[in-house]
């Protein structure tokens, strides 16, 4: 029962905290704000040099913006695990680390792959396809957050042009 419960914990943290970071920080910014697409999707970027190494305040800005979303469950859930909680927070700072390894020619071992995809986690891979066209792959830990944030950036993106054609009429 302890190694289910850890285990439920450190799962519903890394569930909630995607699932807010992708519908309220990340595909937002994405269409009313330029910080994280400067960031994280400008031209010329370094994923080693962006993702670990930067000690640039603007990259650590975005960075925090995008882990706030897991902190905020913490208080709550280490009331039933701390352990969970703990073992949540690292598996999605893991994460972070290894979804950027994509640059330096890094492949995922195909058991890995069969592995992820069966449990819908999203690999270096395919967040490089993020980085690729801002547009797709997104859910930065689970895969299945994507095709509804997708819908959710294009509908947001309509809100946007008719604020933006309300405001010239105006």
């Amino acid at each position: 029962m302890f190694l289910v419960k850890i285990i439920l914990i450190a799962t519903t943290l890394l569930l909630l905290g995607d699932f807010i970071s992708t519908f309220f920080y990340h595909v937002p910014e994405h269409v009313f704000g330029k910080f994280h697409s400067l960031v994280h999707h400008g031209k010329n970027r370094s994923f080693i040099h962006y993702a670990v190494l930067s000690k640039n305040p603007l990259v650590l800005l975005d960075g925090f913006a995008g882990a706030l979303p897991y902190f905020i469950f913490t208080p709550w859930l280490w009331q039933i695990s701390p352990i969970g909680t703990i073992v949540g927070l690292f598996l999605g700072e893991f994460h972070v680390v290894w979804r950027h390894v994509s640059i330096i020619n890094w492949q995922t071992p195909k058991l890995v792959q069969i592995i992820c995809n069966c449990l819908f986690i999203t690999t270096p891979e395919r967040h490089w396809l993020h980085h690729k066209d801002a547009n797709l792959a997104f859910g930065d830990i689970f895969t299945f957050y994507d095709r509804p944030a997708q819908k959710w950036l294009f509908f947001l993106i309509s809100l946007r042009k008719k604020y933006l054609k309300f405001r010239k009429l105006a």
